[in-house]
């Protein structure tokens, strides 16, 4: 039972006091719930292509097509991410350290990269390759769309 006073003091019962409690908990519970951190999929279907048709997905214009880069995932601590990218042919020189350890793995197309000492290597559809943060090199490609997870200690380049 509750009593009000006339100075506007409310006394409760042990049972309104345990409600009021229980409603208290469970309210920070739905908060939490409302929080849950969940698995970040890539259906069948997005692996298609059809991911890119997000409007999350970042378009950047280049004068041999458009490439196509969404992001699946960032980790809370902003260092980890994944998700998927699309390039049409590009040849790209890196002379200054890649900066991210990324792993791609390849869905469609290829690219042959060609380490700073001259070595080379392609990687074909159903390949994967782990670049480290360090790389420097040719990058070259007719076309491709992958899948990448990328890690960077200072979070910059995700």
């Amino acid at each position: 039972m509750v009593k009000i006073r006339t100075g506007g003091d409310i006394r409760m019962s042990g049972f309104l006091k345990r409600l009021m409690a229980a409603i208290c908990v469970m309210s920070s519970s739905a908060l939490v719930v409302a929080e849950t951190v969940r698995p970040a999929k890539l259906s069948s279907a997005d692996l298609t292509g059809k991911a890119f048709d997000n409007p999350n997905t970042i378009v950047t214009e280049t004068p041999s097509g458009n490439i196509l880069d969404i992001t699946s995932l960032k980790s809370s601590d902003g260092k980890f991410a994944s998700g998927m990218y699309k390039a049409d042919k590009s040849r790209f020189e890196i002379t200054e350290p890649y900066g991210v350890d990324e792993f791609m793995f390849f869905l469609e197309g290829s690219v042959t990269l060609t380490s700073q000492d001259g070595s080379q290597m392609t990687i074909n559809a159903g390949e994967a390759v782990t670049i480290p943060k360090e790389w420097t090199g040719v990058w070259e490609t007719e076309g491709y769309r992958k899948i990448w997870v990328i890690y960077s200690e200072s979070g910059e380049g995700l």
